[in-house]
């Protein structure tokens, strides 16, 4: 390693041109991965609402079906939009009144199965039903939705899963970009205020730049990623890497005054910082690689991500960044400045004072936090996931208000079942609380009436090979408790017709959903924490330490979701999930930082007092800039996001990193003193000199008198 460090040292510009020409094919790489805006498409195969979806889109077209909603508006108007979405070339088939009964035809005398179905109780709105020749959320759909949008009159509103789809896409190609030049713009206000050099951030983020770009195009081979990924893995690779370039050049100032050499003084700041660096990122490797085990498939994808991050940003702060600092060392130097890091000095004397109050605190806050965060209201709502002002929201609204549509579930069903079954099975249906009317071939057609006279676009919605489609609409919203009981009753019932009927839909989806993602949120939970564990207690060789490191974390953790719960604010699915693997693995780095540093000094002779203050004052430096960076980074996405799901995740991720900080200074910095002794006799090698044991043998009899 040393050898590889003074030959990169001895050769910075050739290791830089290098590092641009790989930028080359992974800007390629990221322009060429697909991004997935269909959160539900992140189901696992196994569930069953998956598969009908499945069949929807191979033998109905009907996965993506959307919703044309015209207010007040006359009937030729409907009939001239209808024609002309019928021309795109990604539509299958539009299915209005018009498919099934002349125009001129009064609505007052039209029969009652087509007026419960396409013209609203309440308000002069009538609908129609789209299907498209591709999948829900295939390019080819995204563009005829995109397309179909530009048709519409102020009056006219689209919606379904894929409008929902098409709006998250372009919302999000819009607004991705802003998200990375304001984390970049204010991470880098954060660096000028707390390091000593104007310069030296420009470093720091060209460096880490490189590493978001080389992650971030390595995603092709995974072929697509999800918007969600795509929106937050920058800012938190930003975040989470920070504090390796700093450790770094800080070493390299160090090992400057040791070597006659600007390049051996690097090379050896490289090989000892790789081995700490290596050490210190596995934690967050680790809460990452935790996100891989959910079988909503969302936490693989920002896991593997994330992971990759990781490892792109310690490559990148050992292969680029030196060569960077070599480079503009002279531009560094010229322009130093004073930093306004603070010192802690004061605090940490203050708390250290009060520190059996703070510890008796920390104990106090573990059980209520940890029942009040496990409470915290969760939504699943795709109402609520998007803006409100989104045409696809606002016809998700329409459908509920004026056609008592707030979710449609569909059911399939084998074609073989008799035609006065499928009426008995139907009604029963409709006699089910909360449902507002159903939608079939049987109900439309009837058994009288042969298939070979029916129109295609009738039999393509309804029936097709082997198998028979009924929609079934609700007055109950996804994701609502009196809906999840609707469709356990609708599924009983539907069961006992036919035992291999699939009900589905974006009620039976969410439902699933809540299912899958509550499993995996304690599963995820427990695996970071018990990996990370197994990490500490192998990195420090203790039994107790890990427990006091991630007891701090998880504090800080379970108090960011308890204000949540206490302000009333809902949390999306996601969050918590995210919230326990990423807080806990980026933010343990700052309690192994202290911790490290405290056993330094301990070794280095000094009493456990001075140990655990000099400690607490080099460490905390560190952990302010990381979490300053952190904030920064994610607090002024949160700012600007107008994604309600990911404006949530950094919301979370912003506050998080604050409480973290907070917890190792006025928490683990209290406990570290205070079970110093029980720590000595659990952690192998933590034993001190012998002028630092006499120094602590004397301190702990002089206060043991006192408090006698």
């Amino acid at each position: 390693m040393k050898k590889l460090a003074l030959w990169e040292a001895q050769h910075p510009k050739i290791v830089i041109l290098i590092a641009l020409a790989l930028l080359v094919p992974a800007i390629l790489g990221f322009a060429l991965t697909r991004i997935n805006y269909d959160i539900m498409s992140y189901l696992p195969d196994s569930v069953e609402s998956v598969q009908g979806e499945a069949i929807l889109d191979e033998t109905f077209n009907n996965a993506g079906m959307s919703i044309i909603i015209v207010e007040n508006s006359e009937a030729k108007y409907a009939a001239a939009l209808k024609e002309e979405i019928e021309k795109m070339d990604a539509v299958s088939s539009v299915v209005w009144v018009d498919t099934l009964a002349d125009i001129s035809i009064p609505k007052d005398i039209l029969p009652d199965v087509l007026t419960d179905v396409f013209y609203s109780k309440s308000e002069d709105s009538t609908m129609m039903l789209v299907q498209y020749k591709y999948t829900g959320s295939s390019n080819e759909t995204m563009e005829a939705i995109k397309n179909i949008k530009a048709l519409l009159s102020k009056n006219a509103f689209i919606s379904g899963v894929s409008a929902v789809v098409e709006d998250t896409k372009e919302l999000s190609e819009k607004e991705a970009p802003l998200y990375v030049v304001l984390a970049v713009v204010l991470a880098l206000i954060a660096m000028s205020i707390m390091m000593d050099s104007w310069i030296q951030p420009f470093i720091v983020l060209a460096a880490l730049g490189m590493a978001i770009i080389y992650n971030m195009g390595t995603n092709i081979f995974k072929g697509e990623i999800s918007f969600i990924t795509q929106s937050i893995a920058a800012i938190l690779q930003l975040g989470v890497t920070m504090d390796y370039s700093v450790f770094l050049i800080d070493r390299y100032y160090e090992e400057k005054e040791k070597y006659p050499t600007r390049e051996e003084a690097m090379a050896n700041a490289v090989t000892k910082s790789f081995t700490a660096l290596m050490g210190s990122s596995l934690t967050t490797l680790f809460g990452f690689i935790a996100l891989c085990f959910m079988t909503f498939t969302l936490g693989i994808d920002i896991g593997i991500v994330m992971a990759k991050g990781v490892v792109f940003g310690i490559l990148t702060v050992v292969l680029v960044l030196p060569e960077l600092v070599l480079i503009f060392e002279d531009k560094i130097r010229k322009y130093r400045h004073k930093s306004y890091l603070p010192h802690f000095d004061r605090l940490n004397n203050f708390v250290f004072k009060h520190k059996a109050i703070f510890a008796v605190l920390f104990v106090v806050l573990l059980v209520p936090s940890y029942f009040i965060q496990s409470k915290v209201d969760i939504y699943y709502n795709m109402d609520k996931i998007l803006p409100k002002n989104l045409i696809s929201i606002q016809g998700l609204y329409k459908l509920r208000d004026e056609f008592q549509m707030a979710s449609t579930q569909f059911i399939i069903v084998d074609d073989s079942i008799d035609s006065s079954k499928l009426t008995e099975l139907e009604n029963e249906l409709e006699e089910l609380d909360g449902v507002s009317s159903t939608l079939s071939y049987n109900k439309f057609i009837g058994p009288a009436i042969p298939d070979d006279i029916i129109p295609d676009a009738i039999l393509d919605i309804c029936k097709k090979d082997g198998k028979q489609l009924m929609m079934v609409n609700s007055v109950y919203e996804a994701a609502s408790d009196e809906l999840n009981d609707q469709i356990e009753k609708m599924n009983s019932i539907v069961k006992s017709y036919d035992p291999n009927a699939i009900i589905t839909g974006e009620g039976a989806i969410t439902k699933d959903m809540i299912t899958t993602t509550a499993r995996d949120f304690k599963v995820t939970a427990a695996l970071s924490v018990i990996a990370i564990f197994i990490l500490l207690a192998l990195t420090f060789k203790s039994a107790l330490l890990p427990v006091l490191l991630i007891l701090s974390i998880e504090l800080a953790i379970w108090i960011n979701l308890s204000i949540s719960k206490i302000l009333g604010a809902e949390v999306s699915f996601v969050g918590p999930t995210i919230i326990n693997c990423i807080q806990l693995g980026a933010t343990v780095d700052y309690a192994v930082l202290l911790t490290t540093r405290f056993r330094e000094e301990l070794h280095a002779g000094l009493s456990k007092k001075e140990a655990i203050l000099k400690a607490a004052n080099i460490a905390e430096r560190s952990v302010l800039l990381s979490a300053s960076v952190f904030f920064a980074a994610t607090f002024g996405v949160y700012l600007i996001c107008n994604i309600p799901i990911v404006k949530g995740v950094c919301s979370l991720l912003a506050r998080g990193s604050v409480i973290s900080a907070a917890s190792i200074v006025f928490f683990l910095m209290p406990l570290l003193y205070i079970f110093e002794g029980a720590i000595s006799k659990t952690t192998v090698g933590w034993a001190k000199g012998k002028k630092a044991a006499a120094v602590s043998a004397e301190e702990t009899s002089k206060e043991e008198n006192e408090n006698a």
